[in-house]
């Protein structure tokens, strides 16, 4: 039977009405908020994920074509190059008791990441002597990501390290701090490389601008990268002393310098 409008059992299932109509669109909107939720968790759980995979990402490969193609050319290993095939860099006193190895990939964000909160204290704990830094670098990103720039850098960073042990770590830390999106190949870009080398006082000598531009040192680079293949070090970057890791990161944070000084300080027993 139907009910007339105004009786007051129709009033009473008007009102029953509205209230199941509001609890439905509580329902829907309830279930668009946990899409939203859900959404936005995968993306966060994706972006944490792709930073992790960069900082440990495969380094078990060998060079790729080209990287194989630079090692027709003649090997010419830098000057102040040390190790098997001059694949070390070391920066510090040679005699320093104490050793922190240091491994990177240009192209690495995490890298970049510790370099700009980590890089002057690695630099300062070299001051008194007692510790000295190898740096061991790898190209494996241009494999993941495409493109050569690990490869590149790496070769103009050997052109830097054949002008001087400071010149390096100068051209180093400028690479870090000029970093383009790991999605990007700027460093394959040689001229890009000469212009950054021009903030380094006194690197763009006619020597180095030469040895940059002919790749004089892309069979050395490749060298350099077998080397850290070979480590067993799966991802960058990767910080040991004396032979002990060192923690870089907490939770999604670089550790502060204060915290990495004392990691590193008694790894090497100066506490």
């Amino acid at each position: 039977m139907t009910q007339a409008p105004g009786s007051k059992q129709a009033k009473r299932i008007s009102a029953r009405e509205r209230i199941q109509e509001a609890q439905r669109r509580e329902q829907q909107s309830a279930r668009r908020r946990q899409r939203i939720v859900v959404a936005v968790s995968a993306a966060v759980v994706l972006a944490l994920a792709g930073g992790v995979a960069v900082a440990i990402g495969s380094a078990s490969g060998k060079a790729d074509k080209a990287g194989e193609a630079a090692t027709s050319a003649p090997l010419v290993v830098p000057a102040n190059a040390g190790g098997p095939n001059g694949t070390v860099i070391t920066y510090g006193k040679a005699d320093a008791p104490h050793t922190m190895e240091v491994y990177e990939d240009f192209r690495c964000p995490v890298c970049k990441h510790f370099e700009a909160a980590n890089g002057e204290t690695v630099k300062k704990l070299t001051e008194d002597g007692q510790v000295k830094v190898e740096f061991h670098l790898a190209a494996f990103l241009d494999k993941n990501l495409g493109g050569k720039g690990s490869r590149t850098a790496l070769a103009a960073a050997g052109a830097a390290l054949n002008e001087g042990v400071d010149k390096f770590k100068q051209f180093h830390d400028v690479l870090y701090a000029n970093q383009p999106d790991e999605r990007e190949d700027g460093f394959g870009d040689v001229g890009h490389l000469l212009d950054l080398a021009g903030q380094v006082p006194g690197l763009k000598t006619d020597a180095f601008v030469k040895a940059v531009t002919d790749k004089t040192y892309a069979p050395w680079a490749a060298k350099v990268a077998d080397a850290f293949n070979d480590s067993g070090v799966t991802g960058t970057p990767t910080v040991k002393v004396d032979g002990k890791p060192v923690t870089l990161f907490a939770g999604n944070a670089v550790v502060p310098p204060e915290q990495f000084t004392a990691q590193v300080k008694q790894a090497a027993g100066l506490q």
